[in-house]
């Protein structure tokens, strides 16, 4: 048989869920599947990423899981069930440093990385209320090393969490991520859902002003 005749096939990572009653387990891919992409896959601690997603105040920060409206939650709860053809892609996120509040972070002896969804905030809320303790993430590779600092997963979770490679969806599976219930379209744009942090939202596209 041809190389080319061989099914095409991704990695896909699964994430244990200890305190979700519908099921145990999600899966996630990649964002950026193909070569020369730039960015990497860092698996991180849920409780980390939040608290550093958390002082992002010059976007949309999403309120806790348990005040989200019903619909929003069944829609993301269908979204990632593990019986979909389609496996979701995991967070895509960036990460920066800035000075610590206090007097030793205004003499600049201490720092703390602050995280900005560019897409998944939902999933990752959600994953974390789920009992997810660790999940990947994506980020482009500069800012990997930082990540890892700040939100990193511990080793044994890089044991728990290796990724396994199974076929790709053919291309008929790839619908709409509305057609799936995707919290991609409007991780900023579901109004009642999300608070508003600092002075303006950052549109996507344009350029972040400085922290």
């Amino acid at each position: 048989m041809s190389n080319s005749a061989l099914p095409a096939c991704e990695p896909v990572w699964i994430v244990q869920l200890h305190d979700h009653e519908w099921y145990d387990h999600v899966r996630l891919k990649r964002v950026f599947s193909t070569d020369g992409t730039r960015h990497e896959v860092v698996l991180v601690d849920a409780r980390k990423l939040l608290l550093c997603a958390d002082r992002d105040d010059t976007d949309y920060v999403l309120r806790p899981v348990q005040e989200w409206h019903s619909g929003k939650m069944r829609g993301i709860r269908e979204f990632l069930d593990p019986q979909n053809a389609r496996v979701p892609d995991m967070p895509y996120v960036t990460v920066t440093s800035r000075r610590a509040a206090g007097l030793i972070g205004w003499l600049g002896l201490e720092h703390e990385g602050v995280v900005t969804f560019r897409n998944g905030q939902h999933r990752a809320r959600y994953l974390a209320s789920a009992g997810a303790r660790w999940f990947p993430v994506e980020v482009h590779e500069r800012e990997a090393a930082l990540l890892r600092q700040y939100c990193g997963a511990p080793d044994d979770a890089r044991t728990a969490l290796r990724p396994c490679i199974v076929a790709a969806p053919g291309a008929d599976s790839h619908a709409d991520d509305d057609d799936h219930n995707d919290d991609r379209s409007d991780d900023r744009g579901d109004q009642d859902v999300p608070v508003k942090r600092g002075a303006g939202a950052h549109t996507p596209g344009a350029p972040r002003k400085g922290l």
